[in-house]
């Protein structure tokens, strides 16, 4: 049985560690910090086995190096491109890897990288920087249309699949979400339940597919109201969908 549970780290990142219940060995996602991962590894008396990273950046990396430190010859998965140097095992799209028991799927997705990659499972889906509940990263490498592309690979992924991002960025996105559609009721309704697992202290990850096509105005640029209320400035060409996607992306920056 393999659990998906939340290491808190920096202010708002999440390592995700993916736990063996019966032999109690663990994998994490992104460690950015190592000490979250050791205390956790402390407190569930767990083995670490491997490494998965999206993308470069440091947040996502930097508590790597300290990891091997004690587990010198764990596997650290990653993107093929990286300019991270401590990567074992790099993957390209396509490329399917075993991690305690469950077969996982590399999607290249670059956008926010040139080489952010995606995990993705039969029930979820590890995405980087990529996709936030209701966002998505910025275009810190690639293009718009590049990360327009990206998106649309989760068209075919099945709503009830667990979307498990790296950030707590729920709340600041359902605001710009509000201002994209105000009429949308999912938006509306997520945004109090947001707020209320937040009161607590309760992550609002992971989300699911069919929750972030409702209510993430990055996954909606195909719809026409998507586009009603994009600023003026921003608004001249609009004809297709990596476009609007463009234009809002473009009013998230500054919002």
């Amino acid at each position: 049985m393999v659990q998906v549970e939340p290491i808190k780290a920096f202010t708002d990142n999440y390592i995700w560690a993916m736990r063996d219940t019966e032999n109690n060995h663990v994998w994490v996602v992104d460690p950015g910090q190592a000490d979250p991962v050791i205390a956790y590894l402390n407190q569930k008396q767990a083995i670490l086995k491997g490494i998965l990273v999206t993308h470069h950046h440091w947040d996502h990396t930097s508590g790597i190096a300290t990891l091997l430190k004690s587990a010198p010859t764990i596997a650290v998965y990653g993107p093929s491109n990286s300019p991270f140097v401590g990567i074992t095992h790099p993957l390209i799209e396509g490329d399917q890897i075993n991690v305690l028991d469950v077969q996982l799927r590399v999607i290249e997705t670059p956008g926010h990288t040139l080489d952010h990659i995606c995990y993705l499972s039969d029930t979820f889906c590890f995405t980087g920087d990529t996709i936030f509940s209701a966002g998505c990263g910025r275009l810190m490498e690639g293009s718009a249309e590049q990360m327009w592309h990206s998106l649309c690979k989760f068209n075919e992924v099945h709503d009830d699949t667990l979307m498990y991002c790296t950030h707590e960025y729920t709340l600041a996105n359902l605001a710009f979400a509000s201002a994209a559609e105000p009429d949308n009721s999912d938006i509306q309704d997520y945004k109090k339940w947001a707020e209320q697992q937040v009161s607590k202290c309760t992550p609002t990850l992971p989300s699911t597919f069919a929750k972030e096509r409702a209510v993430n105005p990055f996954l909606r640029a195909t719809l026409e109201q998507a586009k009603a209320n994009i600023p003026h400035q921003l608004s001249d060409d609009l004809s297709e969908p990596w476009k609007v996607f463009r234009a809002l992306r473009a009013w998230k920056n500054n919002f």
